[in-house]
């Protein structure tokens, strides 16, 4: 797990619970500047304490990142309006079944060329022990066709919105070969 620890369900549901509140709730989860994966640029992984959830003010005033246009927002909170949040926290709930559901494949290696792009900031590459298994060989030892590994300056877990110049030109460059 990407280091996203949900203590509390009731807690959680509740930061999210009505419908009236799910907009601006949506909108302080994605630019709360400690929790929210979109902006986050403290590393390592986020924790919800129990008892706090994410902790939403309400009268928080948080510009948004360049990245990321009030047409955005407003299209993320129309899709989570209209089937609520619940099911995307279930992913987080559930993860002890999604580990059993994969187990057939624990140990698989990707077999494929691969090109590796990471914010240096990212949330999941900040997690203890991941940029030791990424750059001393336990990535390479699972993908055993890793070309290359990329990380991104002052880019944390959405590479391709927040630097997306750079990581089309990446892809670009990767895939051309072929």
């Amino acid at each position: 797990m990407a280091g996203v620890l949900f203590l509390e369900k009731i807690t959680i549901s509740a930061d999210f619970g009505s419908q009236e509140r799910l907009r601006l709730s949506l909108l302080k989860l994605v630019l709360h500047r400690h929790w929210s994966i979109f902006t986050i640029r403290k590393p390592g992984p986020p924790i919800l304490l129990k008892g706090k959830g994410f902790n939403l003010d309400p009268e928080t005033q948080i510009a948004l990142p360049s990245w990321l246009s009030e047409e955005d927002l407003a299209y993320y909170a129309n899709k989570f309006e209209q089937k609520g949040f619940t099911g995307a926290l279930n992913y987080y709930r559930n993860m002890n079944l999604n580990w059993e559901l994969t187990a057939a494949w624990t140990g698989a290696q990707v077999k494929v060329p691969v090109k590796f792009i990471v914010g240096d900031i990212d949330l999941v590459y900040t997690t203890p022990g991941m940029k030791e298994y990424i750059h001393n060989g336990g990535f390479k030892k699972d993908v055993s066709n890793l070309e290359e590994v990329v990380v991104m300056e002052g880019v944390a877990h959405f590479n391709n919105q927040e630097s997306a110049e750079e990581t089309s030109n990446h892809i670009y460059d990767f895939i051309k070969k072929f």
